[in-house]
């Protein structure tokens, strides 16, 4: 049965945007996008109120969601949290862990796995344990470890490829051994959660096949214009392009005016946005865990438990669909932009460009489609709706 889709098509190829466009497909990959005037087929009256039609939203830090966290949670737990974010326009999810011993990690990758083989999962993000305690953030500072090579190493081995990026502090013990394991394992080098000063962190950025930034501004010293620190040097290597800076841009844990600063002086090819979100995206306030800490949700923002006051910011509760509504109408990014953050760009970070990240003939058939104020309508992984 053939699928085809019309309204305001965000291709993100060199086709553009077209304001009257049909997307096709039969089976799992895509076999029309055009103008509607240049399609064979029989086609859908034009809508009153044209949807948006875009490639699947993708996702690369992200620790839960639906009530259920990756880092804590049994296999239907680990289902549940991968099925909400696809309802919602995540077609590629990576699971996000947290800083843990190392069975507690080899658990968690065998429970992660079984997603990760159902095609719920794209894969697993380690942040941490090689983090800097001085900007642990969210993570239990006595599972925090200093940089071990070979713990990296026994690892990836127990995931047999399905590890795809690595958060390390630059100041680790063991910094460029470490990097040497990612590299040879074709891992993403995600470095954040630090202190490292300017010289060691333009040394980390140049290390590694793939390099990304942790939550770009967030657990990492602010910008300080008579100090450069790790972050005047991951602004500078991602506007060249170097690296790939991760940005939460939920109003929470960025302005939205920061947002768009990074959108206009990085530009949208060297940033992703990306949700952090935890076992509370979608949910009530109230209590919760990641990993082995409390979380207190307030008004929609998760904080680690602290009874003598504020805890800390303890990832989001917003899905990359809210995200990329907030990008565009809060921060005042243009669609294109914003949807190449949230498709393009992670696509081509994961080495995933050539199937996943834009509507084009032979790719898969990841849609999503919205109303025009960008909230979500239908979902369609590999050119099936999905209905979870």
């Amino acid at each position: 049965m053939t699928t085809t889709l019309r309204g305001r098509v965000v291709t993100l190829t060199e086709a553009g945007e077209l304001a009257d466009g049909v997307v096709s497909f039969t089976g799992p990959r895509l076999d029309y996008i055009g103008p509607a005037t240049g399609f064979g087929g029989a086609l859908p009256d034009p809508p009153e109120h044209p949807p948006i039609i875009l490639p699947g939203l993708i996702d690369v830090h992200c620790h839960g969601g639906g009530g259920f966290g990756f880092p804590e949670t049994d296999p239907e737990g680990v289902a549940a949290a991968a099925s909400f974010h696809r309802g919602r326009g995540t077609t590629t999810l990576v699971a996000s862990l947290v800083s843990a011993t190392e069975a507690e990690l080899r658990d968690r990758i065998d429970v992660l796995g079984e997603a990760i083989d159902d095609g719920l999962l794209a894969g697993i993000h380690l942040e941490g344990p090689f983090i800097s305690e001085h900007r642990c953030g969210a993570h239990d500072p006595g599972r925090i470890l200093p940089g071990d090579p070979a713990l990296l190493q026994r690892l990836i081995d127990h995931a047999g490829g399905r590890i795809i990026s690595v958060t390390v502090a630059p100041e680790t013990a063991n910094f460029d051994a470490l990097a040497d394991v990612l590299a040879d394992a074709n891992v993403i080098l995600s470095l954040g959660h630090t202190v490292a000063d300017y010289e060691r962190s333009v040394h980390a950025m140049r290390r590694g096949w793939r390099v990304s930034i942790t939550h770009l501004f967030n657990a990492m010293p602010e910008l300080v214009h008579r100090d450069a620190n790790f972050l005047t040097a991951a602004m500078a290597a991602a506007g060249r392009g170097d690296v790939v800076a991760e940005v939460i841009g939920d109003g929470v844990h960025l302005a939205d005016g920061t947002v768009r600063m990074v959108f206009d002086t990085i530009g949208p090819d060297n940033l992703v946005l990306i949700t952090d979100a935890m076992a509370a995206a979608g949910q009530p306030d109230g209590r919760y865990q990641l990993g082995s800490l409390d979380v207190v949700v307030r008004e929609g923002i998760s904080r680690i438990y602290d009874p003598e006051g504020e805890g800390v910011i303890a990832g989001g509760t917003a899905t990359a669909s809210d995200v990329l509504r907030r990008t565009v109408f809060h921060a005042g990014v243009e669609l294109d932009a914003a949807a190449t953050a949230a498709c393009a760009t992670p696509a081509r970070l994961l080495g995933m460009a050539a199937e996943i990240g834009a509507l084009a003939p032979g790719m898969r058939a990841d849609v999503l489609v919205t109303d025009p104020h960008l909230n979500p309508v239908t979902v369609y992984k590999d050119g099936a709706p999905w209905n979870s």
